[in-house]
C-alpha cells in the first residue's frame, strides 16, 4: 500500500462523509419515528466533530491502513430511545438499517458518476488532467468501497454495530436477555480478532467476509463503465 498524498485525502475525503451520513441517518430514521433524542443531542448535524468516536473513526481505520487491510470503522454511536417507537422493535431494527442503506446509497452515487464520466469524458482528457484522474480513477472507486465496507462491517451483529440490532429484532423475546449479556463482551473480543488473527495465523476472515460481500458488490457496480 502507498502512503502518497492524493491516496490518504481521497481516503479521508471517502471515510469522513460515508461515517458522518451513517449516523445522521440513524438520527434522521429515529427522529421521523417519533424519537427526538438524536435531534435534542444535536446528532442530525453534518458537522464530522459531533460523530467522531476516537477509536472506531481514527484509530481502528489507521491501523487498518497500516496493517494493510481493509480500510473500515464506526463513528459514536447516535443516541435513541425505543420508547418513543410506537413498536420498539420494529423501530430498533429500522433504525439499524438506515445506516447501512445509507451507505449504499452512497456506493451506489459513486459508481454512477463514475460510469458517467466514463461515457462522457475521452479517456485522454482524463489521463491529461491530474485533477480529473485523482477524482476518477482513484476518489471515486475509493469512495464506493468505503462506502461498501462500511456498510457490510456494521451488519456485523456485534454491539455497538448496528447488525447486534438487527438481529435481536428477528430473536424471540425468551432469548434477548441472554444475548444482550453476551453483547457486553463480544466488541472487545471481536477487536482482538480483527487486530490479531490475520497477524498471527496469516488468515484474515474479515477480510474474506468484505470481499465476498463488499468486494462482490462493488465489481458489480462499477461493471457498467465503458
Amino acid at each position: 500500500m502507498t502512503f502518497e498524498i492524493p491516496y490518504l485525502i481521497c481516503s479521508l475525503l471517502s471515510f469522513i462523509p460515508a461515517i458522518v451520513c451513517h449516523e445522521v441517518m440513524h438520527g434522521f430514521a429515529a427522529y421521523k419515528l417519533g424519537d427526538p433524542t438524536a435531534k435534542r443531542a444535536g446528532r442530525l448535524s453534518l458537522n464530522p466533530i459531533k460523530h467522531i468516536d476516537p477509536f472506531g473513526t481514527v484509530i481502528m481505520p489507521l491501523m487498518l491502513m497500516v496493517l494493510n487491510m481493509p480500510v473500515f470503522g464506526y463513528a459514536k454511536p447516535v443516541p435513541y430511545n425505543p420508547a418513543y417507537f410506537k413498536d420498539p422493535r420494529k423501530g430498533d431494527l429500522i433504525v439499524g438499517l438506515a445506516g447501512p442503506f445509507a451507505n449504499l446509497v452512497l456506493a451506489v452515487i459513486g459508481a454512477i458518476v463514475f460510469t458517467i464520466l466514463s461515457f462522457v469524458l475521452p479517456l485522454n482528457v482524463i489521463v491529461n488532467n491530474d485533477f480529473l484522474y485523482c477524482f476518477y480513477a482513484l476518489y471515486l472507486p475509493m469512495f464506493s468501497l468505503i462506502n461498501l465496507y462500511l456498510m457490510f462491517f456494521n451488519l456485523l451483529p456485534i454491539p455497538p454495530l448496528d447488525g447486534s440490532s438487527i438481529f435481536a429484532f428477528f430473536l424471540p423475546v425468551k432469548y434477548l436477555p441472554k444475548y444482550y449479556q453476551v453483547q457486553r463482551y463480544a466488541f472487545p473480543i471481536f477487536m482482538i480478532a480483527v487486530i490479531l488473527v490475520p497477524q498471527m495465523l496469516h488468515v484474515n476472515p474479515i477480510g474474506i467476509y468484505l470481499d465476498w460481500t463488499a468486494g462482490n458488490i462493488y465489481d458489480f457496480l462499477f461493471s457498467f463503465a465503458r
